[in-house]
């Protein structure tokens, strides 16, 4: 994958893990901080972001490949794919205005060899996605764990303490080099 300068950090888990919930809490830490930050949210379904009765959910239901929806305040591209493949993180990584963020937190896209941290929560019952996954480089949970393969290993229910460890890691280093 071609990774931008912007640093990319994934969250990746099982479903009903909380990673959209740690990911609304870290944005609110991070736009405190005054850091731009984008997120690529991977779906395993179909979604729609508009309706019925919609101008732009009619124009686009009547063939329109792409429509852009423009304001003041905002602007959203809806892009109809052609094919029926999942099209790959650097492909929606590339759709962003890299030029205006300093971070992209990326949920799910779990294969994708990007540095992740990963979320695990043992109640769930599932297995742990570090144990075969070398691009985990750390792991945010609720319990002690035995084996963290010497990965840092973060307090789950603490958001400020996962944000200093992505600022440490992937900003701070970063700003330094410039």
């Amino acid at each position: 994958m071609n990774l931008p300068d912007v640093p990319l950090v994934g969250f990746a888990a099982y479903s009903g893990t909380g990673k959209t919930t740690l990911l609304v809490k870290l944005l609110a830490i991070f736009h405190q901080q005054g850091l731009r930050v984008a997120v690529v949210k991977h779906a395993h379904h179909t979604f729609e972001i508009d309706y019925p009765g919609k101008d732009s959910y009619e124009l686009r239901k009547a063939g329109a490949k792409q429509v852009l929806i423009g304001s003041r305040k905002r602007w959203a591209l809806i892009t109809e794919n052609e094919d029926r493949l999942d099209k790959p993180l650097e492909y929606h990584v590339n759709n962003l205005d890299l030029a205006c963020l300093d971070l992209v937190l990326v949920e799910g896209f779990k294969p994708e060899l990007i540095p992740k941290i990963e979320l695990y929560r043992p109640s769930l019952g599932k297995d742990r996605l570090y144990l075969h996954d070398d691009s985990i480089i750390a792991i945010a949970t609720d319990a002690d764990l035995d084996d963290t393969r010497g990965l840092p290993c973060l307090d789950i229910n603490k958001p400020e303490e996962i944000a200093e460890f992505v600022i440490d890691r992937f900003l701070i280093n970063k700003q330094t080099k410039a």
